[in-house]
């Protein structure tokens, strides 16, 4: 798979992209998730750019936003297409969002009608900047239940619109991840991983805590040291599911304490693991 850094784990720490980069480019990540408010404070800065990342055979896999389901339209839309600009300006073709804030039991029919052609309309400005509209399986979401997801799909029908496959959120909303990965497999662009200590603690991951520098912590944890099993998911992932893995973005999302060493220490395991599954179904490649 290819790796990518998210800007978003150094959110309370004063780091810049550079250093950030020649750390990732240092420790086998392929690429940086390039979270929203810093792609907007690094456009047209001369301090870092595409071709800075290029030299040192990095890349921006995706920026990652919040487009608004409601509000004025027109200011909606220009927003949308500043931010296509921004993302194209990186060289990236995704541009990761959710789909809205509000639980998809809680929405009446026509509500959800009106954030669908939202996302539509989203969707078409993406397809002009060449580039595709990610939405993230989340919870409190149109996207946090497979039902929905699914649903969402058909509803926003538009060849621009793809999903970021959140492992951890599709667990927490009650299904199995690798069923899941079955039924969404044509449309996952981009995937995140992390996990949790325990399934009672997923609240930590909740938006308003994440982003709270005094939030808490407690039950983030390492990928391969959390109560979902990601040895198996990964093992039905290269083995068994339709997805071309080798090819597949995924994101190591990391909010909590330690950044630098739990992010190498995942993509460490992460790269053994790979490894001894080549080695065990194609031996003649390790010779």
């Amino acid at each position: 798979m290819k790796y990518s850094v998210c800007t978003i784990s150094f959110r309370h720490q004063l780091i810049s992209l550079e250093r950030i980069a020649n750390w990732a480019k240092a420790h086998q990540f392929d690429a940086i998730e390039l979270w929203g408010v810093h792609a907007k404070n690094l456009y047209q800065s001369s301090d870092f750019t595409p071709e800075s990342l290029a030299e040192k055979g990095l890349s921006v896999s995706m920026v990652s936003d919040y487009l608004p389901l409601d509000g004025d339209l027109a200011s909606s839309l220009e927003g949308a297409k500043s931010l296509c600009t921004i993302t194209r300006s990186w060289g990236a073709k995704k541009l990761r969002t959710f789909s809205g804030n509000k639980p998809s039991a809680g929405m009446d029919v026509a509500e959800r009608a009106a954030c669908t052609q939202r996302l539509r309309e989203y969707c078409k400005v993406a397809a002009d900047f060449g580039i595709d509209l990610i939405v993230e399986t989340h919870p409190n979401t149109l996207a946090d239940t497979l039902e929905s997801t699914l649903k969402l799909i058909e509803e926003v029908n538009h060849p621009a619109l793809r999903i970021n496959f959140d492992v951890i959120h599709v667990w927490e909303m009650g299904s199995d991840p690798i069923f899941a990965l079955d039924q969404l497999a044509p449309l996952i662009q981009h995937m995140h991983f992390k996990n949790i200590t325990q399934r009672h603690l997923l609240d930590v991951f909740s938006p308003g805590n994440v982003y709270a520098p005094a939030g808490s912590r407690v039950g983030m944890t390492p990928l391969f040291k959390g109560e979902y099993d990601f040895k198996q998911f990964l093992a039905y992932l290269m083995k068994e599911s339709s997805i071309p893995w080798q090819n597949m973005d995924a994101s190591l999302e990391w909010f909590g304490h330690d950044v630098f060493a739990t992010l190498d220490n995942d993509r460490k395991a992460l790269a053994k693991l790979e490894s001894d599954f080549l080695q065990q179904s194609q031996p003649e490649l390790m010779l």
